[in-house]
């Protein structure tokens, strides 16, 4: 599947077990191989990254399942779906 880079700003961002992580904010790539490296994330979940005095997170490349609509990735040990309590 090809489409263009920019298709990819904006995108959600979730793991296999549906567990929100952010939004695409930019896209890196490594300009000898001309391939894409990661995702740069914004809007970061803090719940499942804790990402205190950083403004984002990059995903690398090998950890995609798949981009459509959104796109998801391999769920990582330390990311966790965050508890609903009840009353």
């Amino acid at each position: 599947m090809k489409s263009a880079i920019t298709e990819l700003f904006g995108m959600k961002v979730y793991t296999e077990d549906a567990v929100y992580v952010g939004d695409v904010d930019d896209v890196i790539i490594n300009v000898d191989t001309k391939k894409m490296e990661s995702l740069a994330l914004g809007n970061v979940n803090q719940e499942v990254l804790d990402i205190t005095n950083f403004r984002g997170v990059k995903i690398p490349y090998r950890i995609i399942r798949a981009v459509n609509d959104i796109v998801i990735i391999r769920h990582l040990a330390g990311m966790s779906r965050p508890e609903i309590i009840e009353d």
